[in-house]
């Protein structure tokens, strides 16, 4: 009798766990996504991650659900990357300039000058050369982007020393992260680029293994990098587009309709949260000014354009630059 319990036990025991697993007749199955960024808690982008977690949660019922982690929880972005190829259920903020060591084309969108406004940004979801690019980074490599509608502002150079003119950079090692477009913009524009991750820019300057940084503003006070930089130089030199990315194994797993929800709300939380963002660069200027930081904003617009064109030419991207740009009428 006591083995015939122990038995009827452990059956039932398994028989719950197959439930849980895969949900029972009638049940909704359920699916996690854990979502990773480099970013601090105080940036805009994480409470925008966290936006677009709670309307995917609720629009699928609970059916899908979004765990963020910031400041690089589980790991620097290049090894979340080769994880989400794996089929792992991960996502990542990332940019095209890491996708652009996939698909290489793709790396234009982090290009200098190559877009500068947010309508711009956004008009490329409509280049078919975009779509194609995403379709190759799915299918061979892995990739699905869910959306890119995450534009994180302007890029400036951040020194300790005045900027006006590409030659003012001439021998500053500038920290970039380690892609081909960043390395070649930066080189392009007058610097030494130095690639290291996001998480080792304050100790990089303590140690004056660099002598500055091209971030966006609300990167500068979230970091407290203002403790180590004295200058913000206003070359506004890329528009960083980021993109969302997830296993392309994983997102074909999902129902339609979660798929659905998971693009969509992408796209919603990211306008939203660009929007909020131009407003965070002017208070996170503001702040970084009572600080005492520097602000040059008499730059060599025109020379600075003239010089980032060389990035597109190492790179061999002047005619995917040049079709995509008229392909969204710039």
């Amino acid at each position: 009798m006591r083995r015939l319990t122990r038995r009827l036990s452990i059956a039932c025991a398994a028989l719950a766990l197959a439930v849980g697993f895969h949900g029972g007749a009638g049940a909704q199955e359920t699916f996690t996504l854990r979502f990773n960024h480099v970013l601090g808690p105080d940036e805009p982008y994480h409470q925008g991650f966290l936006n677009w977690a709670e309307r995917v949660e609720e629009r699928t019922d609970g059916g899908l659900t979004i765990e963020v982690f910031h400041s690089a929880q589980l790991g620097v972005e290049e090894d979340i990357i080769e994880q989400i190829r794996q089929g792992a259920n991960i996502g990542q903020n990332t940019d095209s300039a890491r996708l652009g060591n996939y698909v290489p084309g793709i790396a234009v969108v982090n290009g200098p000058y190559f877009v500068e406004s947010l309508e711009q940004a956004y008009a490329l979801a409509d280049s078919p050369t975009m779509q194609e690019w995403q379709s190759e980074l799915a299918d061979q490599h892995g990739l699905k982007v869910v959306c890119f509608d995450w534009v994180q502002g302007f890029r400036h150079f951040f020194t300790n020393k005045e900027i006006r003119t590409p030659e003012d950079l001439a021998g500053l090692r500038i920290r970039t992260p380690p892609a081909p477009i960043w390395q070649e913009s930066v080189r392009a524009l007058g610097a030494v680029p130095v690639a290291l991750n996001f998480t080792d820019i304050y100790p990089g300057l303590q140690q004056r293994a660099v002598d500055g940084a091209e971030l966006v503003y609300p990167n500068i006070t979230s970091a407290n990098l203002n403790e180590v930089l004295s200058h913000a130089n206003e070359t506004a030199h890329i528009l960083l587009v980021n993109f969302q990315v997830v296993s392309a194994q994983w997102f074909d797993g999902l129902p339609e309709e979660f798929q659905t929800a998971l693009v969509e709300e992408c796209r919603a939380a990211g306008q939203e949260t660009s929007a909020t963002i131009q407003q965070a660069e002017e208070e996170a200027k503001a702040q970084l000014i009572e600080a005492g930081m520097t602000v040059v904003e008499d730059v060599d617009l025109e020379a600075f354009r003239k010089a980032g064109e060389k990035a597109y030419e190492a790179l061999g991207l002047v005619e995917a630059k040049d079709k995509v740009q008229e392909e969204i009428g710039r």
